[in-house]
């Protein structure tokens, strides 16, 4: 069974998706955020030559940057021209958003796209009679290409030219709308994050969609009723509930901040994150129960394989991941973890390469970015915090006390917060009580060491009358 759980705050849109029960993938997605997929009409600003690459404006705060090259037939870009663009990958850190030239409208059965021309086919569609019947019957619009994805492999030819012809209607729409704008905007966000997870995670028949907005929750019902689904299969929830709350999964949310995760046999996994990579370092910790080391070291390494494949995932780790097993001199033993780790990554979405054992018992994973890291949307840097150096985010920390309040449906309320975060919120207190939705509530603020927090509704009037002192006051 797959549960997928849409969490809409002011400004954070969470979506966790349960494998019976199991959190099996996270994403994140902050307000205003740019985001894969998304088409905007540019404005070059600046092109340099040296790094092949042209600059535009975009209308963030941030320009983006295009490489130049002849395969993109944009070499003849000039400054000043204006140009449409889709995202390929978010701004991270000082690194600017990169976009393309060409434009992908996404389906569930199909992309359309102005890059290549004619039919291809996913690598995983291997039925040689189907490819043949749809390249024989599928209309393609004029200069445009298709990409058949793997969820179309059973489906009819006629289904698949439905939804092109839909698509084909879009990317006319967005063109249209680029041609008579007057500045840098967006013009088309691709159905945004939740369209994306439902186009490639309703592969299974067995499924339940929950939400606590209104507006998604028709929008869903849309997309089900588009392909053929249950409209039953999702469910509104009360708006006034974190539905992550509601479901007991907000504790591993944050759980993903650890640096050490412990296996069922007793052992533990590190994960560290360095400048170039990252690092996980797999240890038997309490695994002492076997008669026969070597029992220990593959009852581990195998845990630790399975553990491993399933936080990169929730944790969206991407780049170099470098992973230092128990030593094993058995190939079979290798063998065996090998194949663990490669079942943990089969049903990854994004491209991961597992390269095999080093002479030191080390593997290496290279896995695409896509996104942010999860962690990043939940940690910041703090001076404060015991020496840790790391803090739960201020923004975050807001949204979870704002879901607390939100639950206790009282005027007076008492909020205990680390004092690691006085300064943010003495730096502008109307736009804390904004964050967490408190200001039309008495809030009655004290401070305590670490980073959580404590919310506690204040009901008799002994209780208001010994906390007055703290009372958050702020200018009309």
């Amino acid at each position: 069974m797959r549960s997928i759980f849409i969490d809409e705050g002011n400004e954070l849109l969470r979506i966790v998706i349960l494998e019976n029960g199991v959190m099996n993938e996270l994403f994140f997605k902050e307000k205003d955020e740019i985001y894969p997929g998304e088409i905007y009409k540019g404005v070059v600003k600046n092109i340099v030559p040296a790094i092949k690459s042209a600059f535009i404006d975009i209308g963030i705060n941030k320009k983006a940057y295009m490489y130049i090259d002849s395969k993109f037939k944009n070499t003849r870009l000039r400054k000043g021209d204006e140009v449409l663009v889709q995202v390929v990958k978010e701004n991270l850190g000082k690194k600017a958003a990169k976009v393309t030239n060409y434009i992908d409208v996404p389906g569930k059965y199909c992309v359309l796209n102005t890059f290549n021309k004619g039919i291809k086919f996913s690598k995983k569609i291997v039925s040689s009679e189907f490819k043949k019947t749809v390249c024989e019957n599928l209309c393609v619009p004029k200069d445009l290409g298709v990409t058949i994805r793997t969820a179309a492999e059973n489906i009819s030819v006629n289904t698949i030219q439905k939804e092109l012809n839909k698509l084909y209607k879009i990317y006319n729409d967005v063109v249209r709308k680029a041609r008579y704008s007057v500045k840098p905007e967006l013009i088309f966000d691709n159905g945004g994050l939740v369209q994306k997870v439902l186009r490639d995670r309703l592969e299974v028949n067995d499924f339940k969609i929950f939400t606590n907005s209104r507006k998604t929750y028709e929008d869903v019902v849309s997309f089900l009723k588009e392909y053929g689904y249950d409209e039953n299969r999702v469910e509104f929830c009360n708006e006034f509930i974190n539905i992550h709350e509601y479901s007991n999964i907000e504790k591993d949310i944050l759980a993903l901040r650890n640096r050490k995760v412990y296996l069922k046999c007793g052992g533990y996994i590190v994960i560290d994150r360095t400048e170039a990579m990252y690092v996980v370092d797999v240890n038997s910790g309490k695994n002492i129960k076997n008669k026969h080391m070597e029992n220990t070291v593959l009852t581990t390494n195998i845990q630790a394989a399975e553990e491993i494949s399933r936080q990169v995932r929730l944790r969206n780790l991407s780049g170099i991941i470098l992973i230092d097993f128990i030593d094993m001199d058995n190939d079979e033993m290798k063998n065996r973890v090998m194949d663990t780790l490669k079942k943990g990554f089969s049903n990854d979405k994004n491209k991961t390469v597992i390269y095999p054992f080093t002479d030191l018992n080390l593997i290496q994973i290279a896995r695409k970015r896509s996104g942010r890291s999860i962690v990043d949307y939940i940690d910041e840097d703090c001076k404060l915090c015991d020496g840790k150096g790391r803090r739960i985010k201020f923004s975050y920390i807001s949204m979870l006390i704002c879901n607390k309040i939100k639950k206790i449906q009282e005027k007076n309320i008492h909020l205990q917060i680390g004092n690691a975060y006085k300064e943010n919120i003495q730096q502008n207190k109307k736009r804390f009580l904004e964050s967490i939705g408190a200001l039309d509530k008495n809030i009655y603020l004290t401070y305590g060491r670490g980073e959580y927090f404590k919310v506690e509704p204040l009901v008799f009037s002994n209780q208001i009358q010994s906390f007055s002192e703290f009372k958050v006051e702020v200018e009309q």
